[in-house]
């Protein structure tokens, strides 16, 4: 039965109050961290790529996004004249809304969170699953075959990827033996990155592949079918999907850090302040894999899927499986080591059996 935080975890026991305070600390939060990104992001990969990011908006480029916001909203908003116009209306806000609605159960310092649920993690998978309506209902409202096929490419690349995903999270459920975020990071007297690396690949891979980021963003791509399931899209409500595709990446940099990395634990600084340096790291990471690595083809990304993080996922439930039940007396120095041999042992036979269009995965 799902349950919600004690009463010492709401604000002077005042439910309503909690629940305000939070709500607009959240999308505070979740706002100020998207504009941040956007701008980092641009100015990181100017550093990857030898060049100047933006630096004429304000001191350092700091003001792009607002410029960039202002420019949208000066943007005609089109609809498709045969598109269903109330589906087409709502598939941004669909989208959009899981991202707020998953900051919920993420604590962000202590048991500074809005609820506390005993199914948390549970909670995350099952919100995360609604973005993938809001995207196909862009694709069919949009009245566009070409806005259809590429909503049916991310709907497919979003269940062949959270199979593993949630596979890879269960190794992290058993060894906290809990389903809350704030339980599990009070689990982690050593992250378990260091416990479940093999884990924590899989989730970071599959987590890319959850929020079309780069090798797995073909659906988006030019190259292939225009822009995928928002080619229709202008103005505030493409503003919205935008603004969707960045908060992902930060939902997605904080869970992976809630689950890996001991979420807001460190020395010295303040727990928020460290939840903050440790999202931010993880979104580094994820700006690194786009300006490297080349996008997959479609055949690509499905067969990585089910030909090689699915296999991997079983196994490392399984090791990890024996290793709650065989060796729990084990030392973490002892388990460190041999997960990280395991993990790399795996990475190098699994690539040898599994091809990508006639070429290994090189990884």
């Amino acid at each position: 039965m799902m349950q919600f935080a004690p009463q010492e975890l709401l604000w002077s026991g005042n439910f309503w109050l909690h629940l305000l305070l939070f709500a607009g600390m959240i999308i505070t939060f979740i706002l100020l961290m998207v504009m941040f990104f956007i701008w980092y992001e641009r100015r990181l990969i100017g550093r990857f790529q030898v060049r100047l990011g933006p630096n004429r908006a304000g001191p350092f480029g700091l003001l792009q996004p607002v410029a960039d916001v202002l420019k949208i909203l000066t943007k005609e908003d089109i609809v498709p004249s045969k598109g269903d116009k109330i589906v087409f209306w709502l598939a941004p806000i669909i989208a959009l809304a899981p991202v707020f609605m998953m900051f919920a159960v993420i604590p962000l310092q202590g048991n500074a969170l809005l609820v506390d649920l005993n199914i948390g993690i549970l909670y995350i998978i099952a919100v995360s699953s609604v973005a993938s309506i809001g995207i196909f209902m862009a694709g069919w409202g949009s009245y566009n075959k070409y806005s259809l096929i590429g909503a049916m490419r991310d709907v497919a690349q979003l269940i062949s990827y959270e199979i593993p995903l949630v596979l890879s999270i269960v190794g992290v459920v058993l060894i906290a033996g809990s389903l809350s975020l704030n339980d599990i990071v009070e689990a982690q007297t050593v992250p378990f990155i260091l416990l479940q690396p093999l884990g924590f690949l899989i989730f970071f891979i599959g987590s890319l592949a959850e929020i079309n980021r780069t090798p797995f963003d073909l659906v988006e791509a030019d190259s292939e079918i225009v822009a995928g399931y928002n080619i229709e899209y202008s103005g505030m409500k493409f503003a919205t999907f935008f603004l969707m595709e960045y908060a992902e990446a930060l939902t997605s940099s904080a869970i992976i850090t809630t689950l890996f990395l001991g979420g807001w634990k460190g020395p010295f600084l303040p727990p928020f302040l460290w939840f903050i340096i440790k999202v931010i790291a993880v979104f580094s990471l994820i700006v690194w894999v786009r300006s490297t690595i080349p996008r997959f083809r479609i055949d690509q990304v499905m067969a990585f899927a089910w030909k090689f993080l699915l296999p991997l996922a079983l196994i490392n439930l399984l090791l990890t499986s024996m290793q709650v039940v065989f060796f729990q007396e084990a030392s973490s120095l002892v388990i460190i080591i041999s997960s990280l041999v395991i993990m790399a042992a795996l990475i190098l036979i699994w690539s040898k059996f599994f091809r990508l269009g006639g070429n290994s995965t090189g990884l």
